[in-house]
């Protein structure tokens, strides 16, 4: 599926915004993607799920986790594609766990699937619960990779879009951006 359709899906169903927005990053940006919006509606969930799985079916993964809550919907529906097992984890405290008693087994073949990746640093998080377990990580998918690749978490990562798209930390704030009132709609600050 090309880019710029996907990006097209993005502004019909409302999930690309802009404005000034505080990342879950803790950078600054004018654009924010809210893939719950878009993945809300199943066509584009089964769409976008069925290209993220087609990526990784070969490679026989046999769970897949995501980090919660953004990636819990898009990584569910891969595992139902997939016929696997579906697990998240989760911040207790402030620290990324794999709790409500999931487990990874160790040896088990891990994908790991998120919504949204701008630096990286949920999906580390996650990575580092399943190499505490002993599994096994096949490969990341990423529905939306705003570093355009430069987040490079695994050496079998697939994003279905990459982005360049400015992000900002609160020291190097362009006027225009600074001059707008913040916004912080992530999972982090609700």
């Amino acid at each position: 599926m090309d880019k710029n359709k996907i990006i097209e899906i993005f502004k019909h169903t409302g999930s690309l915004l802009e404005g000034h927005f505080v990342l879950s990053s803790g950078l600054h940006s004018d654009k924010y993607f809210q893939c719950a919006k878009v993945l809300q509606f199943p066509e584009h969930l089964t769409k976008f799920a069925r290209l993220i799985s087609n990526n990784f079916k070969s490679y026989k993964p046999e769970v897949v986790i995501s980090p919660a809550i953004g990636g819990v919907v898009l990584g569910t529906e891969i595992g139902r594609q997939l016929g696997i097992r579906t697990v998240f984890a989760e911040r207790k405290n402030g620290k990324m766990v794999i709790r409500r008693g999931f487990n990874i087994r160790p040896g088990e073949r891990v994908l790991i699937i998120e919504d949204v990746v701008t630096t990286g640093g949920s999906v580390q998080e996650v990575k580092d619960c399943v190499e505490a377990s002993k599994g096994k990580i096949i490969g990341i998918g990423i529905l939306v990779d705003r570093s355009n690749g430069s987040a490079r978490l695994h050496e079998n990562q697939f994003a279905l879009i990459n982005l360049e798209v400015a992000s900002y930390s609160e020291e190097d704030l362009p006027d225009e951006l600074s001059m707008l009132p913040i916004k912080k709609p992530g999972s982090r600050f609700s």
